[in-house]
């Protein structure tokens, strides 16, 4: 039996003087029109703060007040109390032993939620705790998953299809206001969870023995596997009929995109199917259109350099790259520099492959190469269309690459992609690419190289001592003393999953092109440029500046050394360069 106040919480709160009579009824008095309970109300009404209420609580139930904000609790415990009676009920299970659950709550004088919540616990006895209410919240947000829920409709999905072999197309080809079909019901469990988590990319992969849906969260996967693999075909086919794709076309990867909404979220989904051994996996991209364009700083760009780009993006003419392997945030800083750009008194032309925000003032061209519409011939007419700003979604062949250039140099300023893993490279491979070793010295002002990293989670991230191998490798990279830093870890809560990360910051460096450096670049010798760019006082390399968000205790030293691993891997290649000389016929 838990326990129970033994007067009702406005008088005991009057009887231990924290509040008045006064105060009581006129809490009361507002509590009859806003139909909230009597704590939240004398909260609300400035008469209490909640801490001291729960402390209160507390000590009259004689029941623990925890803070579960840093709590790491298992997915398994939450079968005790669904999500729904658990947002109802403002309460959250916490840990289990053989004969009882410890179940947290904001109000645990609420008697009816106390009866009901003891019946969902049965066999089990109720322990009692009392927590913030913002705490629970956001525990919900972060725990209440829809794995069981998916796992639940994959089973009813699979009984369907086992009788009857074949799904009623028609069925499946309705339009969205037939939210009956369990197909649908399951998508729209994948997206919530998705976006639930955060997630960039949403993967169907259907094997031999079961189907797997993983999630990128932060960059890097995590996975859920399904046992019903014959559910995929329904999954694959409902997808591509929402992106407008040949759903008898089974033999040959397509591309499609279509526009969901989400718990409040408009979501512009791009997919892509791709032919496998036991059918066809789809990766989906999604661009959450509600959060809107980050500016630079947002990035997580030092403010120095942001200050550099702006006064590189304030000339009338020359071109811009930046550049990164995939998934390294290349087209939210092109679009923070746009955004900034984008005035009445500029003329922006973007072409793009696909458009992923659309920004009002600015023309952006979707790239089609089923007509012919592809970056070179769109680039040409750009040029025509009299723009002040042209950006280039990506410079993947040697005819974009020049057309860039010649834009740049005459009058307009280009913005561009590279998939190179830093700056340097970045510079040279426009020349592997064909590009006249001159245009590019001529045209080629800036390039910014970026990576994200995880950063350490707010909630759960704690003070990290290095070991002696750690400070001898971070004294090596940085050239700096660890005594300086204030490192950090995550040891895993609800808000992260566990993980200790939880969300990214950009890593930046940026190459201003000097004298010394196009004279390199006008004679192609890679060796000389490399040299010239490593003289230059304002470059600092990417992985110097992932050590000062490592010191600042942003992120982790197992974070910087996979950046530092990925550049030095690539940099090692930088000799291989040397045989540009003879792709462009010079010595």
């Amino acid at each position: 039996m838990q326990p129970k106040l033994k007067m009702r919480l406005g008088d005991l709160l009057v009887q231990e003087h924290i509040i008045t009579d006064d105060q009581l009824n006129a809490a009361l008095k507002k509590q009859q029109s806003t139909g909230l309970k009597l704590g939240r109300t004398l909260i609300e009404s400035g008469c209490l703060s909640e801490q001291q209420l729960l402390t209160f609580l507390a000590q009259q139930l004689n029941i623990p007040l925890l803070d579960i904000s840093k709590r790491n609790i298992p997915q398994s415990i939450l079968k005790w109390i669904p999500e729904v009676q658990a947002r109802r009920y403002r309460a959250l299970p916490i840990e289990e032993d053989a004969e009882s659950v410890l179940v947290a709550m904001s109000d645990p004088a609420d008697l009816q939620a106390l009866d009901n919540i003891e019946v969902l616990l049965e066999p089990k006895r109720l322990r009692l705790a009392v927590a913030p209410e913002r705490q629970l919240l956001d525990a919900f947000d972060n725990l209440y998953r829809r794995t069981d829920e998916i796992a639940s409709m994959a089973e009813q999905l699979d009984e369907e299809y086992a009788a009857d072999d074949s799904f009623n197309l028609s069925d499946l080809t309705m339009d969205d206001g037939d939210n009956e079909t369990t197909v649908v019901k399951l998508l729209q469990s994948i997206f919530e969870d998705a976006i639930q988590m955060r997630a960039s990319d949403i993967h169907i992969e259907p094997g031999e023995d079961a189907l797997r849906i993983r999630q990128r969260i932060d960059g890097h996967l995590n996975e859920t596997i399904l046992p019903e693999v014959k559910i995929a075909s329904a999954l694959v086919l409902r997808l591509k009929l929402m992106a407008g794709l040949d759903i008898s076309e089974k033999r040959l990867p397509q591309d499609g995109r279509f526009n969901i909404e989400v718990k409040k979220h408009k979501v512009d989904v791009r997919l892509s199917t791709m032919p496998v051994a036991h059918g066809e996996s789809v990766v989906m991209r999604l661009l959450d259109q509600s959060a809107g364009l980050l500016t630079l700083e947002q990035t997580g760009m030092p403010d120095p350099m942001v200050e550099r780009v702006r006064r590189h993006i304030r000339r009338p003419h020359g071109m811009l790259l930046v550049t990164g392997p995939t998934g390294s945030g290349k087209t939210t800083t092109l679009y923070g520099i746009l955004s900034e750009l984008n005035t009445a008194s500029k003329k922006i032309i973007t072409v793009e492959d696909p458009v992923e925000y659309q920004i009002p003032r600015i023309n952006q061209v979707q790239v089609n190469h089923k007509i012919g519409l592809d970056f070179s011939n769109v680039l040409r007419t750009t040029l025509r269309q009299d723009p002040d700003i042209i950006m280039v979604g990506e410079m993947r062949d040697q005819e974009t690459v020049e057309i860039g250039l010649r834009g740049a140099l005459t009058g307009h300023f280009v913005l561009s992609t590279l998939h190179t893993n830093d700056a340097i490279t970045s510079a040279l491979r426009l020349l592997d690419m064909g590009a006249a070793a001159y245009l590019v010295a001529s045209a080629l002002r800036v390039i910014i190289a970026q990576r994200l990293v995880r950063k350490v989670c707010y909630n759960c991230g704690q003070d990290h001592q290095l070991s002696a191998a750690e400070r001898a490798w971070v004294t090596s990279i940085s050239g700096r003393d660890p005594g300086e830093g204030v490192f950090r870890k995550g040891v895993g809560c609800q808000a992260c999953g566990g993980t200790g990360y939880r969300g990214r910051v950009g890593v930046f460096e940026i190459l201003e092109l000097d004298e010394a450096m196009m004279d390199a670049m006008r004679i192609g010798d890679p060796q000389a440029f490399s040299a010239a760019a490593h003289a230059s006082p304002s470059f600092v390399p990417l992985a110097k500046s992932a050590m000062e968000f490592l010191f600042s205790g942003q992120t982790t030293i197992e974070e910087v050394a996979r950046l530092v691993e990925d550049v030095e891997a690539d940099f090692s290649n930088t000799d291989n360069l040397a045989n540009i000389e003879a792709t462009q016929g010079i010595g």
